[in-house]
């Protein structure tokens, strides 16, 4: 059935990258939809912000779920929840548990899934607000993991519930899920829904990740990652004589020396035609992850002293960002033939080499499905095409690609992308607002026939 105000309005408006085109007057009901539920996308955040799911080490993950099934199911969505027991990080005191909720249309079509992770980064300093407070101070509610991303799935969960409302004889489904471990590489999230056939295409069609890239830009991948450690060797000793030992940590030292005249110049060097943002990240990079030699830390209230020790090995993680057009196995041979060169010029010189992980570098057609009807969607709501971004960072669309096998796939969502992983970290209302008709008139152009 038509939603009201369909036969009193003669303007169509297109909301198909397949040429459909659908009266104003649902346009507007579905819009109006939203803008009654603000108050229910502010409910929505806030009740997400207040769990803290912070990872590591992936603390709340189940009440999380149980409060988003809680949440959706009555809407009319059959949750499921799943916990990846075989992941990394995955015991009993940290459980990897995720959730898919989906909801069946009237008839056999498409099925359109909605990708939002749960856990959120460390708080770090600086912080003037409570991080799991949700203030609200004019359009803004802050809180960790307000942009990044809870806000973005709380705007997807208000953009489905309006378009069943206006469409309720749509084709298809729609799948909202919330999954674990995204900030530690989503091992325990997607890529292991991916791997038990969540994400394969014979389920799903198309895939948006409300990540926080701005909420009139479509992302349609990332760099490559490649994390691993490096450790240098050396021989214990008394600290009054390192004479008699090897200080693994001099030998890092240099190590450190070599990458900061070699390295760094050479990685700014190369540039990628990939539209990453922002645009200082379109060159390889490399960061200094963690340096670890030595004694270790002392645990909270110790009041003594070091003992003298010469220590015999350090450990730097590092976090190598490569471009499209940069083979993986040149990235690695960079690495060890620096290590090489050190071990030249330095006696007694040992390292290791070990491989933590490593993602390619992917990037979705901006005529891709997915992309072209998202693209409609904002130049409806915002007025203005939208820009076409890569993302300086890998997310959760690595494993849907890879894993999956599901290239339909993009990250679009409230937020902005400068205020991830900060202190005081915000989302604005307004911009889930948008976002979240950017996400309901892209449902319908996907899942509503021009003559229901």
């Amino acid at each position: 059935m038509p939603a009201k105000g369909d036969d009193e309005s003669p303007t169509a408006t297109k909301v198909s990258s397949k040429g459909q085109v659908y009266p104003a007057g649902r346009i507007d009901a579905l819009f109006s939809a939203i803008d009654a539920r603000r108050d229910a996308l502010v409910e929505t955040t806030v009740g997400l912000l207040k769990i803290p799911t912070f990872n590591p080490p992936g603390n709340n993950y189940l009440e999380i779920c149980d409060h988003i099934l809680a949440r959706l199911r009555p809407a009319g969505f059959e949750c499921i929840k799943l916990r990846a027991e075989d992941a990394p990080g995955d015991s009993e005191a940290t459980p990897r548990w995720n959730i898919i909720a989906r909801r069946e249309g009237a008839r056999p079509g498409p099925c359109v899934h909605f990708n939002g992770h749960t856990d959120i980064v460390a708080l770090g300093e600086g912080w003037t607000k409570d991080p799991f407070g949700a203030d609200i101070e004019g359009d803004r509610i802050y809180g960790r993991g307000s942009c990044d991303m809870k806000g973005g799935l709380a705007a997807a969960i208000i953009a489905a519930e309006a378009f069943i409302e206006i469409c309720p004889d749509f084709a298809g489904a729609i799948e909202i899920s919330g999954t674990a471990d995204e900030e530690t590489g989503g091992f325990g999230g997607v890529a292991w829904l991916a791997e038990k056939g969540y994400f394969s295409p014979n389920k799903v069609d198309h895939v948006i990740i409300p990540e926080p890239l701005n909420k009139d830009r479509i992302c349609l991948g990332h760099r490559g990652v490649w994390w691993a450690e490096i450790e240098t060797k050396g021989h214990i000793a008394h600290g009054s004589m390192p004479f008699l030992g090897d200080c693994a940590v001099r030998h890092m030292g240099a190590v450190l020396a070599e990458m900061e005249e070699k390295l760094f110049p050479a990685l700014g060097m190369r540039q990628t035609a990939m539209p990453v943002v922002p645009p200082p990240a379109r060159q390889s990079t490399l960061n200094i992850n963690a340096i670890h030699g030595g004694l270790a830390e002392p645990e909270d209230g110790y009041t003594g002293f070091p003992s003298a020790l010469v220590p015999d090995r350090c450990v730097i993680t590092i976090d190598r960002r490569y471009l499209i057009e940069e083979d993986p196995a040149d990235v690695k041979a960079e690495i060890d033939t620096l290590m090489r060169r050190v071990q030249q010029q330095r006696d007694g010189f040992e390292y290791e080499i070990r491989d933590l992980f490593e993602v390619h570098p992917i990037m979705t057609s901006a005529e891709s499905p997915i992309a072209a009807t998202v693209a409609t969607a904002i130049e409806a709501v915002l007025g203005d095409r939208p820009e076409f971004v890569v993302s300086p960072g890998t997310y959760d669309q690595k494993h849907i690609d890879r894993i999956g096998r599901l290239r339909n796939c993009i990250a679009y969502g409230p937020g902005i992308l400068e205020l991830a992983h900060q202190p005081d970290e915000w989302v604005g209302i307004s911009d889930m607002m948008d976002s979240a008709k950017v996400m309901a008139h892209a449902l319908m152009g996907l899942l509503a026939d021009r003559d229901q």
